[in-house]
């Protein structure tokens, strides 16, 4: 790292996390003083329909279910992005992906002919901006990185590396890559390093037992390309809910068995070393399936700003404070992580651009109603998928989607407007029959891509 960056590092970290260690740590019942560990479990490109506790009869997820059933369940759980960088970004600082201006998964694509430029957006983290590893490892935290990081302008992953896990606040660190782009697991058959992201995983876990960690659990699967063991995807090839719905994967079924069965390990490891009831557990996926985009439950997929592209699972769990088999349906963002945890470590100074907020009062108390209003997304980009730019804003049950091409050149058809509450698979387009509601989205979704700095697409000339 530059003396130059080290310096602002330093400069903006006593102005982020100030007060930390000044509060008294909140505590419930007879529970240990001691700050909670945190253990945070990502997966890549898993839909919300495709957990057994969000419904699914399809796949099999009995460790994720568990979590559940003994923890906080979110129903208006979303990712700050369609694709996963952006997310990850959101996570680590709790900023808004377009005030970041990282708005793509690095390195993006480029489009040479299309109607809207893209702009001249961030392909890495900066290392000015303050992660949440850097917070907790202040607080005490003893901090790991497992796993998929996805936030430098390659991957060629390097310990000491400025931009990678290990400049960004973590001590022990592992990065690994989806099956052919970098080097293979250490275990056979383990073609998305699961096996061996968890070995990590515990062996950090067994190491600093004596002292609160922040345990981050970033796994490849269930991204393509789509491998597991045949005897497993023969399974689910032959289970008769296959073909009741588009988005019922077996390759993508076998792979999440495997993810849900270490992810079971790690939690066992918490039990046997009698941390459990000191440990707060987050499982959530970084954007949604890549697939079909039947809208069943839920209307899209990975890439776009339709349901099933960003609306995630989030379940945790938090023995004597979370109760058990409890559901939140307030609105949420991945936004929200980098506050929820730096509370958790004992309180800090509220950095003016955060835009995520604190979840725990949400914790407390599954009742407990959150102050913000809306949620927004913005994707200047061409994704791959063939998916066009767009941006959305979700204010209460509404929801409205602007398509940036139709809107820059005047064309109908720029707004889709929905009412989630009776429609969630976003079957019904309201935007010609409210006008009025359209209009006040519309208005409140430019006022924040102007307060947050978000870059805006020139037409092609």
């Amino acid at each position: 790292m530059s003396l130059y960056f080290q310096k602002m590092k330093s400069f903006y970290k006593s102005l982020v996390i100030g007060l930390v260690l000044s509060f008294p740590f909140f505590t419930a019942g007879a529970q240990s003083t001691q700050k909670p560990n945190i253990i945070f479990f990502l997966a890549d490109d898993l839909g919300r329909h495709q957990i057994g506790a969000y419904g699914s009869t399809f796949y099999e997820t009995p460790h994720i279910d568990e979590l559940a059933k003994n923890g906080l369940k979110f129903t208006n759980g979303y990712s700050a992005s369609p694709v996963c960088s952006p997310t990850r970004a959101s996570i680590m600082t709790g900023k808004y992906p377009a005030r970041l201006h990282l708005t793509d998964y690095i390195p993006g694509r480029s489009s040479k002919n299309s109607k809207l430029i893209t702009p001249d957006w961030k392909k890495e983290l900066p290392l000015g901006e303050i992660t949440i590893a850097e917070v907790l490892k202040d607080a005490g935290y003893a901090t790991g990185h497992f796993g998929k990081w996805h936030l430098n302008k390659d991957k060629k992953y390097k310990l000491g590396r400025p931009g990678d896990p290990g400049s960004q606040g973590f001590d022990d660190v592992l990065t690994t890559h989806k099956p052919g782009a970098g080097p293979k697991s250490k275990f056979d058959e383990d073609w998305h390093h699961v096996q061996e992201i968890t070995e990590r995983s515990v062996a950090f876990i067994k190491k600093n037992k004596d002292q609160p960690f922040f345990c981050y659990v970033t796994h490849n699967s269930i991204h393509d390309p789509e491998i597991e063991k045949k005897s497993l995807i023969e399974k689910y090839a032959k289970k008769p809910e296959l073909k009741k719905l588009k988005t019922n994967n077996p390759k993508q079924a076998a792979m999440l068995e495997t993810l849900d069965r270490n992810i079971g390990t790690i939690l066992n490891t918490l039990e046997e070393l009698e941390l459990e009831n000191n440990t707060l557990v987050v499982f959530n996926s970084d954007n949604g399936q890549k697939g079909s985009k039947e809208g069943k439950p839920l209307r899209g997929s990975k890439g776009d700003l339709y349901e099933a592209g960003i609306r995630m699972p989030l379940i945790i769990r938090w023995p004597g404070v979370v109760k058990p088999g409890t559901e939140s349906s307030q609105l949420v963002i991945s936004n929200d992580f980098f506050l929820t945890f730096s509370d958790l470590a004992g309180g800090i100074s509220k950095e003016k651009d955060i835009d995520g907020v604190s979840l725990l009062p949400v914790l407390r108390d599954s009742g407990a109603k959150l102050t913000r209003e809306s949620l927004c997304w913005h994707y200047p980009h061409y994704h791959g998928l063939g998916i066009a730019p767009s941006g959305a804003i979700r204010k209460g049950s509404y929801k409205l989607i602007e398509w940036f091409e139709k809107s820059a050149y005047g064309e109908d058809g720029a707004y889709e407007l929905y009412d989630l509450m009776s429609d969630p698979g976003e079957s019904r387009n309201l935007s010609a029959s409210m006008k009025d509601k359209t209009a006040e989205l519309k208005n409140e979704l430019e006022a924040w891509r102007d307060r947050v700095g978000a870059q805006m697409m020139p037409k092609r000339k």
